[in-house]
């Protein structure tokens, strides 16, 4: 078994249309407004920027994230990543009247040092906070979605 591998999943029922939700998760650089865990992203180019990421562990995750697929009419966006960690991330959105069904699949390898280091005895720690992570993003979106926000 590689250690320093990752599958996540999540799916985050939401109360929003489909297409406003689309409208969040595409704008990336918006993120930290809404996921606590997304502590800066910078943008790059019109396909690619960094992000930084922190959850409850004391650890911060960097990586560029470069824009792989953008498809609203399927509801999908996906990223390719590379940094602290390498592989892929996807939201695949369903409409599920009058809200959506957001989800979430990602897999990566991690490649941040102290990370590797500590693959085998850490792993239990690292996916809860992942967990923990998606958990705060579920409810950060839905609080941004049903908040007075403007779409632009």
């Amino acid at each position: 078994m590689d250690w320093t591998y990752y599958r996540f999943r999540s799916l985050w029922v939401l109360g929003a249309p489909a297409d406003d939700v689309y409208d969040v998760l595409a704008d990336a650089e918006n993120y930290p407004r809404w996921w606590p865990q997304v502590r800066e992203v910078t943008r790059i180019d019109d396909r690619s920027g960094t992000i930084r990421i922190r959850s409850l562990l004391p650890y911060d995750l960097v990586f560029t994230a470069r824009e792989v697929r953008r498809d609203r009419a399927a509801g999908v966006l996906e990223i390719a990543m590379t940094g602290d960690v390498d592989g892929w991330a996807r939201w695949t959105l369903t409409s599920d009247d009058p809200g959506t069904r957001a989800r979430y699949d990602q897999e990566v390898h991690v490649t941040k040092p102290l990370l590797r280091r500590l693959a085998v005895p850490g792993r239990p720690a690292f996916r809860a906070n992942h967990a923990l992570m998606m958990r705060a993003g579920r409810r950060g979106l839905a609080a941004y979605l049903g908040g007075n926000h403007q779409q632009v």
